[in-house]
């Protein structure tokens, strides 16, 4: 499952010119501005065009400051349906596989990590349509799986992306992790999480912004992780 060149999640060559101290405040300016024209009703992508010119961003500065940026509207509602992790005991959770998988391996490996303006930690990677198990898989699993169960929830329901290659190969991973630890997770792949998690009414374990404006619950576990678990995690605060 593994290849030779997919070892890490870590940082992309070009990340430590793009991302220097000394371009980290341009950055945060430029969350600050896409996040102004958000708030008042500017389509997202003119608005990061504008935007990413004004600033002659390149184009992962341009992901980052996306990533990172949000309207007011958004980050009061993300505010607002946050749970703190206690909040899981003796609840059942569904968990955005990819997302919290990606970002845990990222973190793991010395990828570009971004602190978002409504409180979350994304990473800088892509996983469209091919997603490859790398050398923290198993450690990001383990992380996420025992910093839940230490809020004792009562079950977790994993869920992946179908469309994602290898998406049944980590699925298969994940049980037999669970299997041997005989933690309470189940794990399906279907055609278009978004769809389960953003109308459920359990609590959702994701960083996504497309499923946080829909959610009645969510736990900001990257977060968590990285400030309880993974520390020394380099993390680039973009929050304007």
């Amino acid at each position: 499952m593994s290849s030779h060149n997919h070892r890490h999640r870590g940082a992309h060559p070009a990340d430590q010119k793009l991302f220097a101290p000394k371009n980290q405040e341009i950055l945060r300016q430029a969350v600050h501005d896409l996040s102004w024209l958000l708030s008042r009703g500017y389509a997202p992508t003119a608005s990061l065009k504008l935007v990413g010119d004004h600033f002659t961003l390149k184009e992962r500065q341009r992901l980052a400051v996306a990533r990172a940026a949000c309207s007011d509207q958004q980050k009061e509602s993300r505010e607002r349906t946050r749970l703190p992790l206690e909040s899981i005991n003796g609840k059942d959770l569904l968990i955005d596989g990819f997302n919290i998988i990606v970002t845990t391996e990222a973190a793991l490996s010395g990828g570009v990590l971004i602190r978002c303006r409504d409180g979350c930690i994304r990473d800088m990677s892509s996983v469209h349509g091919s997603y490859r198990s790398v050398a923290e898989t198993e450690e990001a699993i383990r992380l996420i799986s025992e910093t839940l169960l230490g809020a004792k929830p009562a079950s977790a329901l994993w869920l992946l992306d179908q469309p994602v290659s290898n998406s049944g190969r980590l699925a298969e991973r994940i049980r037999k992790m669970a299997a041997e630890h005989n933690w309470p997770w189940s794990v399906e792949v279907v055609m278009n999480p978004d769809k389960v998690l953003r109308p459920s009414d359990r609590i959702v374990v994701t960083s996504d912004s497309n499923i946080l404006d829909g959610v009645k619950g969510w736990i900001n576990l990257g977060a968590i992780l990285i400030t309880q678990r993974l520390f020394e995690a380099p993390v680039m605060d973009l929050r304007d």
